[in-house]
């Protein structure tokens, strides 16, 4: 169904790009990933909820993608395990009323917390990558992120063109837009927003077109070797970077290591030296979820009902209070 059809009065929309490994169903992974971000909203803002569910809402899925991947080297998935766990993690973080207990004395208190994951990407990445191995690590860690850096495959190009779809769709109706991208997905947002500024055959149409917000939430984009990797990194001035992105906020979670490197502000200043970006923002969280009884600090559960992430999207949503009914686009 056309993003036409489905459109209320709301001009604002919100476009969620996930990261690596197996998804639910496109449609319940979407509702669980708004369950989550409603949650906090409701929790901390519960006058702005009508303004939330007025926001247009779409997801960029490439599960279906993924999965194929992992399942040639092996990987099982149970959908119905992992959908059950996420909705147990969105329960017991709803129990959490006071947004306060958001913090460390919490987080300590998690089954299974080890910052080890983050410890050792910290420690192996600008190593193995001074020595260039840096791209068997990230084979060996994620067998799907791994192609999407692999020039002999075409994950990366059909990646990249689900989002570019959607978002270009969003761009061509006048929305206003709200980018979120969990983990690896932020790669593949920062591509495409670099094409639409510089791919000679999109931007005399979309260059000049912003998106009023992008966030990141666990991040690798402050890893060094994956910068080395994106597109425009050999470029020179503001060709290196995306031209149409007015504010980024970046979250990392405690130990998650997925964002080893948790800071993009400072990799990135160029953007705003350049003047090719208003603002770049870090903010540091701790990830409260917890799957399959152990701590979990990349959970994108964890991330999007986070009192920081509610706040940032309220602030959004504030700049002009929109009213309507809840809008589901695919």
């Amino acid at each position: 169904m056309s993003l036409d059809k489905l459109s209320g009065p709301s001009n604002r929309s919100l476009l969620l790009v996930h990261g690596r490994d197996f998804k639910p169903e496109k449609g319940v992974h979407m509702d669980l990933c708004m369950a989550a971000l409603r949650s906090g909203v409701e929790r901390d803002y519960p006058d702005m909820l009508t303004s939330f569910d007025a926001v247009q809402k779409s997801t960029a899925w490439y599960g279906d993608l993924n999965a194929e991947i992992l399942a040639s080297h092996g990987k099982c998935y149970d959908e119905s395990l992992d959908v059950g766990d996420r909705r147990n993690v969105l329960t017991t973080l709803r129990e959490i009323t006071v947004r306060k207990r958001f913090g460390i004395r919490q987080y300590d208190q998690l089954p299974g917390k080890s910052a080890l994951g983050e410890a050792c990407a910290d420690i192996l990445a600008p190593v193995l990558g001074a020595i260039g191995l840096s791209a068997p690590l990230i084979r060996s860690a994620s067998k799907d992120f791994a192609k999407y850096f692999d020039r002999k495959s075409d994950y990366a190009v059909k990646v990249r063109k689900r989002l570019m779809e959607q978002l270009c769709e969003l761009i061509d109706r006048g929305d206003r837009i709200f980018l979120i991208s969990h983990g690896t997905g932020g790669v593949i947002a920062y591509d495409v927003l670099w094409q639409l500024s510089h791919d000679p055959d999109l931007k005399e149409r979309y260059a000049d077109k912003k998106i009023e917000l992008w966030m990141t939430l666990g991040t690798p984009l402050g890893d060094s070797n994956i910068r080395k990797r994106l597109m425009g990194a050999k470029e020179r001035s503001t060709a290196k970077f995306p031209g149409n992105v007015i504010a980024w906020y970046n979250v990392a979670a405690e130990d998650d290591y997925i964002c080893h490197d948790n800071t993009v502000a400072d990799d990135f200043k160029k953007m705003m030296r350049k003047r090719v970006c208003s603002a770049v923002y870090d903010y540091h969280i701790f990830n409260l979820a917890v799957r399959y009884g152990r701590s979990n600090p990349h959970s994108s559960m964890g991330y999007f009902i986070h009192p920081r992430i509610s706040k940032i999207l309220v602030d959004w949503l504030r700049a002009d209070d929109v009213q309507s009914t809840p809008k589901y686009i695919f």
